[in-house]
């Protein structure tokens, strides 16, 4: 089952870059996360961590 993969991914011109657009991708997208979680005030954090704990239970009335 494996070669007969391999052998059509080899027959793909230009294939080799798929894995490297993935992980450009995947690491600038860890990058830019780390920049907002470092850069965002521990006022806003304080607040969001305590959301869940401050809502109340929402009832639909239809």
């Amino acid at each position: 089952m494996l070669k007969f993969i391999k052998h059509h991914m080899e027959t793909i011109t230009g294939i080799e870059i798929f894995p490297l657009i993935s992980f450009l991708i995947f690491f600038a997208f860890f990058v830019v996360l780390l920049i907002w979680v470092f850069r965002s005030s521990k006022e806003y954090i304080a607040e969001v961590e305590q959301l869940p704990l401050d809502q109340e239970p929402q009832t639909d009335s239809l």
